[in-house]
């Protein structure tokens, strides 16, 4: 119960953040509380389309969404060309427009999701610590996300993928306030690389390989962290692998930690992705794939920390959690919750 005090001073601080988040309309830190990410802040650009303001990816916004000044329902710029079918997505929200005289159908409330992610991958978004989607990535690495039907409000959105070797992203995780009637556009988003190693460990001296994987042709820099902490860079192929050998006779005897994180020229940068461990000792141990499920892991990664913190931050005195969020399933989550967490947390 090492981390309990902690553990209520950031769930008081996680509460208060989670019911004043409105304000976090335009740009929105994301993962802003990890101790191991501390400098890398990472932000979505969100924009409404409708709103008379011309944001982020948006081509126009004159605050008209009924295609009639050149700006189209989701802020793109109407081409003179009339002589085609409108896209499905436009008669979808503008909702019928044919047939004589209907009733006005209210405008669709949408919010859109883009970013990038490792190619071919499959990325899972989730709304309030449920998944709502999924999507495959392109070759690329670029997908998009929509949900539609969704009530206007304040949510958690939280988005992950996973490579071709079956290890899974960190969460990304970022409050939306999403407005009834429009099309909120979250963009900008860039999922962490995934990382592992090839020996749980290794004999001092010998090399140890760091890898995982990414947006294609991307900058990956590995932190490894000892009482000094290293820092190595390498390139993603065009598959979006990275493959980094380090050497251990730079390190002392003991246990250590790497992460990774990505950028794409000077504007597009990932956080960190969650932390591995492997041991320096006087032998070599092949890492074998963890496949058991821990208790409170709500992301299932396989490590208990932050992330799953803000899953459970968030279910706090909510009704009906899920039953993977409601530790002792006693059908609510309380600071009960809050300890269970504590004894299996991982870091």
């Amino acid at each position: 119960m090492k981390h309990y005090s902690l553990f209520c001073l950031i769930l008081l601080l996680a509460i208060f953040i989670g019911k004043n988040f409105s304000f976090l309309n335009h740009f929105t830190l994301i993962s802003q509380v990890q101790a191991d990410n501390a400098n890398t802040s990472v932000y979505v650009c969100t924009s409404v389309c409708g709103d008379g303001v011309k944001e982020c990816l948006e081509e126009c916004d004159d605050g008209n969404t009924n295609d009639g000044d050149g700006c189209d329902h989701n802020c793109k710029i109407e081409t003179t060309t009339t002589t085609t079918s409108p896209p499905s997505t436009t008669s979808t929200t503008l909702g019928g427009g044919g047939g004589g005289g209907g009733g006005y159908t209210p405008p669709e409330t949408k919010v859109t999701f883009t970013g990038k992610a490792y190619p071919k991958s499959t990325v899972t978004l989730l709304k309030d610590a449920q998944i709502v989607a999924t999507t495959i990535a392109g070759s690329d690495a670029n997908f998009q996300i929509s949900l539609s039907n969704i009530t206007g409000g304040n949510y958690i959105f939280s988005v992950y993928s996973e490579d071709d070797k079956g290890n899974r992203s960190s969460l990304l995780t970022f409050p939306l306030s999403v407005t009834q009637g429009v099309t909120t556009n979250a963009s900008g988003i860039f999922i962490a690389p995934t990382i592992d190693v090839d020996k749980s460990e290794v004999k001092k001296g010998d090399n140890i390989s760091i890898f995982g994987q990414s947006v294609p042709q991307s900058d990956i820099v590995i932190s490894i962290n000892s009482d000094e902490e290293f820092f190595a860079k390498t390139i993603s192929d065009k598959n979006g692998i990275y493959l980094y050998n380090f050497d251990t006779s730079m390190i002392d005897y003991g246990t250590h930690y790497t992460k990774s994180k990505a950028s794409v020229g000077n504007q597009l940068l990932s956080n960190w992705s969650y932390l591995v461990n492997f041991k320096v000792g006087d032998k070599t141990v092949l890492k074998e794939s963890q496949k058991t499920a821990i208790k409170a892991d709500m992301n299932n990664d396989k490590r208990v920390n932050l992330v799953d913190f803000s899953i459970l931050a968030y279910w706090y005195k909510r009704p009906s959690p899920p039953q993977n969020v409601d530790l002792n399933g006693d059908g609510k989550v309380d600071l009960v919750d809050f300890s269970i967490m504590a004894y299996y947390w991982t870091g």
